[in-house]
């Protein structure tokens, strides 16, 4: 084995860029860090896939699951794509029925001004497309809330508790999704597990 003796050497070793952009690349999905950061693959259990679901839900809805940490997009009768997502944390948790009011690519970022008063470092707004954007590359938004299905420059955060109320999944994730869900789609997020 190899050793790593500089600090660049640890740095690439552990994945992290060298202007912090970033601590783990958006496509890893195997290796040591797997488990610390979750799994990134089209497929496996932790990545997206299909899966059978109740027959109770009709095609062409979302149902986000808070204890599953997984958002499912039910395709046809008995049966759903899962992605894994990022859900809120602490008091930021809801639960509810809403519709997909608009879909946006390379979606703006404003901070609250509740997130402002807690953090004063943050940006008054980061731009589209940016890197450091924390809504990734598209955005599904949900009634005339400030809750959002978006991807994310974080991508290590996904399955943990993290959001102030957003659903957050893998760019790649929210791309797929995004190609395939209307304006007027119905989402339904709860606590229930399905899993």
């Amino acid at each position: 084995m190899k050793r790593i003796t500089t600090l660049t050497g640890i740095f690439t070793a552990l994945g992290i860029t060298a202007m912090g952009l970033s601590l783990v690349p958006d496509t890893a999905h195997a290796g040591p860090f797997s488990a610390l950061f979750g799994n990134n693959s089209a497929g496996g259990k932790a990545g997206r896939y299909t899966t059978s679901f109740p027959t109770k839900y009709s095609p062409n809805q979302i149902i986000v699951s808070f204890a599953d940490r997984r958002l499912y997009h039910i395709v046809a009768r008995g049966k759903a794509v899962s992605y894994p997502i990022g859900v809120p944390a602490g008091n930021a948790r809801w639960q509810g029925t809403m519709r997909v009011s608009r879909k946006a690519v390379n979606p703006r970022w404003t901070p609250t001004p509740s997130m402002r008063r807690e953090n004063p470092k943050l940006p008054v707004s980061v731009p589209g497309g940016h890197p450091r954007n924390p809504m990734g590359v598209r955005a599904l938004y949900l009634g005339s809330s400030l809750y959002r299905i978006h991807g994310t420059d974080a991508p290590w955060t996904i399955g943990k508790d993290v959001t102030h109320g957003c659903i957050r999944l893998y760019n790649k994730d929210v791309v797929n999704l995004y190609s395939k869900v209307r304006v007027g789609t119905r989402v339904t997020v709860t606590y229930r597990r399905y899993k």
